[in-house]
């Protein structure tokens, strides 16, 4: 049974890829999705509450839960790398996406779904040492780093892609292992 309900939000994920790369994701229907993929309508309500619920398992299934064995080995660089490739392989798609702005904006998506795997890895891990500051509390580390993860990700996006998913991986970590009196000294 998991088998074909995988089946059918693949095919449904799919569908609705092409369709956004045609048109803007505020106008594709429901109906349309469906019937793109050959399935009814009630098949995408039994899977999915709305075409953002559907772009959220996109972004977490396609996208970030391929990283958790990377993550959890400390292979945080692997990581990134993995991501920023697996944007620019679906580059037509995510550029579209990206523009969705409001309620169910890209940004809003993105960041959950990053903050819900960051959690999940940092609660996985045990604290080696006693906190030094109490204000550092899980929620907050996933908060700030998929902050910061959807600015850099989304301004990659939105300026075309063309710093590769490698040089893209050394920027992000140049900004986050320096002050910002670093950096700006750096310029």
């Amino acid at each position: 049974m998991t088998g074909q309900k995988e089946t059918i939000d693949i095919l449904l994920a799919e569908s609705f890829k092409e369709l956004a790369c045609q048109q803007p994701i505020e106008k594709i229907t429901i109906k349309a999705i469906t019937d793109k993929a050959g399935v009814i309508r009630p098949t995408f309500y039994n899977h999915f509450q709305d075409k953002y619920e559907l772009l959220e398992w996109v972004m977490r299934v396609q996208i970030l839960e391929p990283t958790k064995p990377l993550i959890d080995a400390g292979m945080i660089d692997e990581a990134l790398i993995l991501i920023f490739t697996s944007l620019k392989k679906e580059r037509e798609f995510y550029e579209k996406a990206v523009r969705l702005e409001g309620q169910n904006s890209f940004e809003s998506i993105a960041k959950k779904c990053i903050e819900d795997i960051l959690m999940e890895a940092i609660q996985t891990k045990k604290p080696k040492r006693q906190k030094t500051h109490s204000w550092l509390t899980p929620e907050h580390l996933a908060q700030f780093y998929s902050q910061v993860m959807c600015f850099v990700v989304i301004s990659w996006i939105q300026s075309g892609m063309a710093v590769e998913p490698e040089e893209m991986t050394e920027l992000y970590n140049y900004m986050m292992t320096r002050s910002m009196n670093q950096v700006i000294e750096e310029l």
